[in-house]
Formats: structure tokens, sequence, C-alpha cells
């Protein structure tokens, strides 16, 4: 497989398909692009001139069913960066956020300097966050605790919630 090609994989996991989207970087190893599951608002699709490579995602595929078992907290994924600069500074606040905590839209948008109005635009640069599970936008709830947005669908993101309150000890 050639440097830089795209590539994807389809998976099946306890939330349905994922669909796996990536490239071949400079080492041979997969540069994670996207991660989505079926029926996703804003989910990838694979494109033309893709092509399958289920090899080249086994060590994050590794990674996803170790999450899904309950015997890893989080993930050792090359990734793209991509979005906005304001989307990258809210991913990045994403990425801080301990395994088996939640936090309000507020508190994100307090850390990333977009407090008030601002919340809105976190919740939609978290909505538009391309890495799901891996980028953990589901720990992410309304200041009451409620359950608030999810591309994937709020169902989706109460089992991941709930499997992460559920778990035994993790491995980082």
């Amino acid at each position: 497989m050639r440097t830089n090609a795209m590539v994807y994989s389809r998976i099946d996991g306890p939330l349905g398909a994922m669909l796996l989207v990536g490239r071949i970087g400079d080492e041979g190893r997969v540069v994670l692009r996207s991660l989505s599951l079926e029926g996703q608002k804003g989910g990838a699709a694979v494109e033309e001139g893709w092509v399958r490579e289920d090899a080249a995602f086994e060590e994050i595929t590794g990674q996803l069913g170790a999450y899904f078992d309950g015997r890893r907290a989080g993930f050792d994924i090359p990734y793209e960066e991509s979005g906005t600069e304001f989307q990258r500074r809210v991913w990045r606040a994403l990425e801080e956020i301990p395994y088996g905590t939640t936090v309000s839209y507020g508190e994100i948008a307090a850390q990333v300097g977009s407090a008030g109005a601002g919340v809105r635009a976190v919740g939609t640069a978290i909505g538009r966050n391309p890495l799901l599970v891996v980028r953990p936008c589901h720990r992410v709830i309304g200041a009451d605790g409620s359950l608030r947005g999810y591309a994937a669908g709020l169902d989706r993101k109460r089992a991941l919630l709930d499997l992460e309150s559920g778990a035994g000890e993790q491995q980082p």
C-alpha cells in the first residue's frame, strides 16, 4: 500500500457497524481520519478511489475491542489533525476528560475561553468531532446532568457512559 493512500475498514461493534477511515502514513501505519457509526449524523461515507484494507486497521480495531471489553480506558492511535482552530481547541479539551467522568458543555466552553454564548459554538464543534469513541465527546453532558446531543444518537451515548462507569481496572 502506498503512503498517503486513503484506506478504510468496516467493523462490527457493540454500538453497531463502524467505519474507520485513514491514510497510510510515512511509517506504513494508518493515521486515522474518521471513526463513525452507522447512521451517524455527518458520518463519513466511502469515496471513490478509497481502498478497503482491513489488515491496516488491526492495531486500531484491537484497541477498540479492548475498550469495548472494558480492558482499556484510552487509545494510542495516530490521527489526522482537521477542523478549524476553534474546533481543534474544543477537541483537545475532549481528550483531557478522564475515563469514566463527565463534564458539561459550559465547562468545556470555559476551558477553551468561550464561556457564555460560546456554549452553543462548543456544542457545534463537539458535534463535528470526526473521531467518535476515540475522542470522547460522549463524556460531555448538559449542565443539569442530562444527556444532550450525540451525532450517533443518545442511546449510544448512554451505552458508552454505562460502559465506562461499570468497567473494572483499565489500561491507558
